[in-house]
């Protein structure tokens, strides 16, 4: 019968027993062996050979971090057996304590008297203890010594070698400059930082008791009050790889086609019902929910617009091949094939979500990402946004790294969100206080320098930068020729649309007192270089007319897709009188097709009346053929 069995039949409780002088001590043994020990102790039966199970009795517990010191000097009744003591009998037992029957122990110099089993039982166990103490420091000291033999080999390999010890990383194995983190793609990471976990989780706690887990997904979260979800008819397959790069395209199956002839159908009509009544249908169906989500966005319903964007990258990822990775920044997709644009446009869509909501950091994120599926053409222009995204997050230390490793072949610094934001971040980054100084000064003097370079290519750019900010220029600045209204007249029109594009979108950043104060300062340093003639502005004057002739076709998707006004109003007629559809802006010239729509029957063309007032009344009425 177990201690808890007798607890019960007394009608006690645990931790009802009363405290006694020994309570604070327990035994190093195990609990069955200490349990039916303290059975026999109450019962009052006690076996002869019973002392040698004795363990070792400890008063405070941090004593057992050093165990093997008990192990090796044992404690007896709460004392150091290094202490000289001995046990006597007790006056009533005089006649029974036996003379012949004593067992002198050399290490502890502890005498006590315990019967012949015990004192032999307790020899043998002295022994074992040596003996495997023994084995134990053999194997230490052999271990020791290969490792030791080891390090010697190593040494020596990499003296003849000539082979450096291992140092700091080197810059190559630092991570891909469009490495992207899986945290970072959801938004409650940033908005825990922000606002605390409790404050984001809250309300998702007591829902997610009664929430049945589908896929595991990075982009998004799927959520209860979505339709079920079945495998719509899209995949995503591998063409080719080659020199570490892997091309992806998305297909669709014939049930998928078909319902993007519907949904081409449903488009001409500009009826947004028709579209609800095909995702009704096709829940799940990619362009419906693009477009879906942009007639909510202009009827105001935000919440709406963003989760059927997010239904669209759910249904998206559930189709991905099974190489195809968000992280590496080495999986490819070609722009120019229309199954894999959905894609781009659903993540552009999903970061200006992000941005709007608050969330600069997982907008960034989700900039790279778009960059890193074609950073070479680039089809949708992040580089205009990128420098944005790095400002807002506060991430300085990527942008400048950013501008360092593709400035060489990408000439960055000819872009004027570049050649504008690079000097802020570095500026920004001077005014930490977690620096070390001399790393102040230093960015402190490249951010003079890079602006200085700014102001001098792009004049144009200062006096709306000024306007936007409602600061009232100096009246050397506003009067000069070099900064006055002909420097944003003279201007290329693709040059206007860029620096348009970059002020409706970033002026907010350089409205700081300490910004405004260190811009006036490097702008008469400018001016006193054009005063001076320095060549350095003619040369600048002659790049820009050469440079900035006509805007690219992804310059304009993405100042199409950004919806600035003052961007989109400096686009061109060609542009602006084409119907721009949301699902799929602007399409490259070159477009890859996989398969062709089929022509619609006319009724016109086949001469029937009947047909031809049925249309009348409804468009997407077509006459069956006989």
């Amino acid at each position: 019968m177990s201690r808890r069995a007798l607890r019960r039949l007394r009608g006690e409780q645990r931790g009802q027993e009363p405290l006694g002088p020994g309570a604070l001590q327990f035994d190093l043994r195990d609990d069955d062996d200490a349990e039916e020990e303290g059975l026999k102790r109450e019962l009052g039966g006690r076996r002869p050979g019973e002392a040698g199970k004795e363990g070792v009795r400890v008063n405070n517990r941090f004593e057992l971090i050093n165990i093997e010191d008990l192990e090796d000097d044992p404690v007896v009744n709460g004392e150091r057996s290094g202490s000289s003591l001995t046990d006597t009998a007790a006056p009533g037992n005089k006649g029974r304590a036996p003379c012949g029957n004593t067992d002198t122990k050399a290490d502890g110099g502890v005498a006590r008297t315990a019967p012949p089993e015990q004192s032999n039982a307790s020899g043998k166990l002295r022994k074992k203890k040596k003996k495997q103490k023994a084995k134990k420091s053999s194997t230490g000291e052999a271990v020791e010594n290969g490792l030791e033999d080891i390090d010697r080999i190593l040494e020596r390999i990499e003296d003849s070698s000539g082979l450096n010890r291992p140092g700091p990383a080197p810059l190559s194995s630092r991570k891909h400059i469009l490495y992207v983190e899986h945290r970072h793609l959801n938004p409650d990471t940033e908005l825990k930082r922000y606002f605390g976990a409790r404050a984001v989780l809250g309300e998702q706690r007591p829902r997610q008791r009664q929430r049945v887990y589908p896929k595991c997904t990075w982009l998004t979260t799927p959520k209860s009050t979505w339709p079920r979800y079945s495998k719509p008819g899209l995949s995503m397959r591998l063409l080719e790889s080659k020199k570490g790069l892997s091309l992806f395209a998305f297909e669709h199956s014939e049930e998928y086609q078909q319902a993007q002839h519907k949904f081409l159908v449903a488009v001409e009509s500009m009826e947004p019902n028709n579209i609800v009544v095909l995702l009704q249908t096709s829940p799940y169906h990619v362009d419906s929910l693009l477009q879906l989500s942009d007639a909510c966005r202009f009827q105001e319903d935000q919440e709406m617009a963003r989760d059927l964007i997010e239904r669209a990258l759910y249904s998206m990822e559930c189709a991905f091949h099974p190489l195809f990775s968000l992280t590496s920044g080495a999986c490819r997709l070609d722009y120019r094939r229309p199954e894999n644009r959905s894609f781009y446009l659903a993540l552009y869509k999903q970061m200006s979500f992000l941005e709007k909501r608050g969330c600069p950091r997982t907008a960034l994120e989700y900039c790279k990402l778009i960059l890193s599926l074609e950073p070479d053409e680039d089809p949708l222009c992040m580089l205009l946004l990128i420098d944005h995204l790095a400002l807002r997050a506060r991430n300085y230390e990527y942008l400048i790294r950013l501008f360092q490793e593709w400035e060489a072949h990408r000439n960055l610094s000819q872009l004027p969100n570049f050649a504008f934001s690079v000097p802020l971040a570095y500026f920004l980054l001077s005014q930490q206080t977690d620096l070390p100084e001399h790393e102040q000064s230093s960015a402190r003097e490249k951010a003079s320098l890079w602006i200085q370079q700014a102001l001098t290519m792009f004049p144009g750019v200062l006096l709306p930068l000024l306007e936007y900010c409602s600061v009232r220029p100096d009246a050397t600045v506003s009067t000069h020729p070099f900064f006055g209204p002909n420097a944003e007249i003279s201007q290329p029109p693709a040059l206007s649309q860029l620096v348009s594009l970059y002020l409706g979108r970033s002026h907010f950043l350089w409205k700081e007192p300490t910004t405004m104060s260190w811009l006036e300062e490097n702008v008469h340093r400018v001016l006193q270089a054009v005063d001076a003639g320095d060549p350095a502005v003619e040369a600048c004057e002659h790049r820009r007319k050469l440079l900035y002739q006509r805007a690219p076709r992804n310059i304009q998707r993405h100042v199409v897709l950004s919806e600035i006004k003052e961007a989109v109003a400096a686009l061109p007629p060609d542009v602006t009188t084409q119907s721009v559809m949301g699902f799929d802006p602007l399409p490259p010239a070159d477009t890859i097709y996989s398969y062709v729509r089929p022509e619609r029957l006319s009724p016109i063309s086949r001469g029937n009346t009947i047909a031809l007032f049925f249309r009348s009344l409804l468009p997407n009425y077509t006459a069956e053929m006989p």
